[in-house]
């Protein structure tokens, strides 16, 4: 089974996102990127560090509770030794958010000094939050406002028209003014971004994806995937994936007219208890890449 597909994906409006980031970095101190931890390169747009220019970043690897433990200190020792920190953390839960606003605030500690000893009264810091879509955006707005949604009005300053949320007396937050979308110049960035979710089903070959997902996990399979579907562990490197993804509709009973496998079904079987981590803590992404 050819299981070389492509993904393409140039939403026009990608360029007038730029502009609007643009144009807001004025407003804000701090730029706030929020990457999936377990294809931290797939989920970040290689274009954000020309578009913010000398802003300080902050990373918050979320979803750290589906990713390789190791892994996620290994991507957060590589961003510190780029100077930019990084946390890992899980936006649905609220795991690991705490140290959030800490670390904003460190992060801007001199020039929180500098405005004090200028005389300026009660210095408000403000961060702007970025992300591609489906990486866990919303939810962290939610969670860190605490759901009031409380929007920042009639403040010097503050454009009118962007969505401005009050964290504590110090610190205010702007979402992105537009949606900043990942880059698929190369197959695997799409192909990683489909096996979490970020890319719609409806627009990929199900089968080809669960397959390409199995080449995964026959490299590295995970006590968890072995367990899931009573394989032994030792055995899964022996086959190949396509073979795989029929052994395991079988073993599910996903049959058809005929005692034909629903290799379809297993597909999406395969793909949705991935995304909800049931196989483990999988990072397929790793710094030395």
């Amino acid at each position: 089974m050819n299981s070389n597909q492509k993904i393409q994906w140039f939403p026009g409006h990608m360029t007038k996102t730029k502009r609007k980031i643009q144009a807001s970095l004025k407003l804000i101190d701090v730029v706030v990127e929020i990457i999936d931890a377990r294809i931290p390169i797939s989920s970040s747009n290689p274009d954000l560090a020309e578009i913010i220019e000398n802003k300080p970043k902050l990373v918050l690897l979320n979803k750290c509770d589906k990713a390789n433990k190791t892994a996620n200190k290994k991507w957060i020792d590589y961003y510190s030794k780029k100077g930019i920190k990084a946390l890992a953390v899980d936006c649905k839960s609220g795991k690991g958010l705490n140290r959030f606003v800490p670390a904003v605030r460190e992060i801007l500690s001199d020039k929180f000094e500098i405005q004090k000893n200028k005389g300026i009264k009660n210095p408000i810091l403000r961060v702007m939050i970025v992300g591609i879509p489906n990486v866990g955006k919303s939810s962290f707005i939610n969670r860190v406002s605490k759901q009031s949604r409380a929007k920042v009005e009639d403040r010097p300053g503050v454009t009118r028209g962007n969505q401005w949320y009050t964290i504590s007396n110090d610190l205010e937050m702007l979402d992105t003014p537009g949606v900043l979308w990942p880059k698929f110049d190369d197959e695997t960035v799409g192909l990683h971004l489909a096996f979490t979710g970020a890319v719609k089903d409806q627009i990929m070959d199900i089968e080809l994806l669960a397959v390409d997902f199995l080449k995964a996990m026959i490299i590295e399979p995970t006590p968890e995937f072995a367990a899931r579907f009573k394989f032994d562990i030792n055995e899964i490197k022996g086959y190949e994936p396509y073979e795989l993804l029929k052994l395991i509709g079988k073993k599910r009973g996903m049959l058809i007219s005929g005692g034909e496998i629903d290799t379809e079904r297993a597909a999406n079987l395969v793909l949705g208890e991935y995304r909800e981590g049931k196989f483990g803590n999988i990072t397929l992404e790793f710094p030395e890449e």
